[in-house]
């Protein structure tokens, strides 16, 4: 192999179908379609001049080559981070792409309008945000930020907590009006309740509704926060919301005031190659400083 046989940028790629062992999965981290990684795969096979992965029904699984590059893939990746680190330093500006991901709730609710505020104090900053009902993998890249419900025990993760939040329930005056309110929690059963499908609670936080009485049920379930929540404000039924999504909204009900409430907690996590990284620096501090300003939408008095 020559040098003009070799492309680096196709490392990335490389590194994103490891760590994901899908094309499609690795195009959506980079932003591309699935016929540019698996055409930058080919050629970087065919400058090795050795398969690197296993096309199996399963995914991509590394070969006994692709194991070996994979190592020198991802010391590459460092030492390019730690350059970006070190150039970054020495200069004023913020410049870079964030890639920011986030439970839809928090993402669509709360940081998507103020996600202006930055590219107005970072004008060469370029942000992303991944606003999906999931657990982000830091490891695999998915994103350079994530907001997760839990701190993490495990990895090389640097983790801070931004806030605790509230959690009570809501209706819309349409449906108090049609069906009245419960009076306490045994009354709960016999309205119509808004929750999670089941096989899309993507973290045990966010089964909520066992925790208020044993057994209940949501009639009506989303793995969307943001769709239980319009269901909600449309008089479907009544749900457990974020007090900080519902605060927008004055009208929706608070149901059993003093007798439901849950407390959760917001954490900002990146990977330790990535926290002190001027550009993803920035946007984490961003984040903080915004949810610090509004705190009251989350724990309101």
């Amino acid at each position: 192999m020559t040098r003009a046989d070799f492309d680096w940028d196709n490392l990335r790629y490389f590194l994103a179908v490891a760590r994901s062992g899908r094309l499609t999965a690795a195009a959506r981290v980079l932003g591309q379609d699935h016929t540019t990684v698996s055409r930058r795969i080919a050629a970087l096979e065919a400058a090795f001049g050795s398969p690197l992965f296993e096309r199996q029904p399963q995914g991509y699984r590394l070969t006994k080559a692709g194991t070996q590059l994979l190592s020198f893939a991802e010391n590459i990746e460092r030492t390019t981070i730690r350059a970006a680190k070190e150039l970054a330093g020495a200069s004023a500006a913020i410049s870079g792409s964030v890639r920011i991901g986030a439970p839809d709730g928090f993402g669509g609710s709360f940081l998507g309008p103020r996600l202006g505020r930055i590219v107005e104090r970072h004008p060469d900053l370029q942000v992303e945000l991944i606003a999906m009902p999931r657990v982000f993998s830091l490891s695999k890249r998915e994103a350079d930020i994530a907001i997760g419900l839990n701190c993490p025990k495990e990895g090389r993760l640097y983790a801070r907590k931004l806030t605790d939040y509230r959690l009570v329930l809501y209706a819309a005056p349409s449906y108090v009006a049609a069906h009245g309110l419960p009076q306490n929690v045994a009354e709960l059963p016999q309205h119509r309740l808004i929750g999670y499908a089941d096989e899309y609670i993507f973290s045990p936080e966010l089964d909520y509704l066992p925790l208020i009485s044993p057994g209940l049920k949501a009639r009506i379930r989303s793995s969307n926060l943001i769709a239980q929540l319009h269901a909600t404000i449309a008089g479907a039924g009544i749900c457990v919301l974020p007090c900080f999504m519902a605060a927008p909204y004055p009208d929706l009900v608070h149901v059993l005031p003093g007798q439901v409430a849950l407390d959760r907690t917001f954490w900002l996590i990146t990977h330790a190659d990535l926290h002190d990284v001027a550009w993803v620096k920035a946007a984490g501090d961003f984040i903080a400083e915004m949810v610090q300003a509004e705190r009251s939408l989350f724990m309101p008095g």
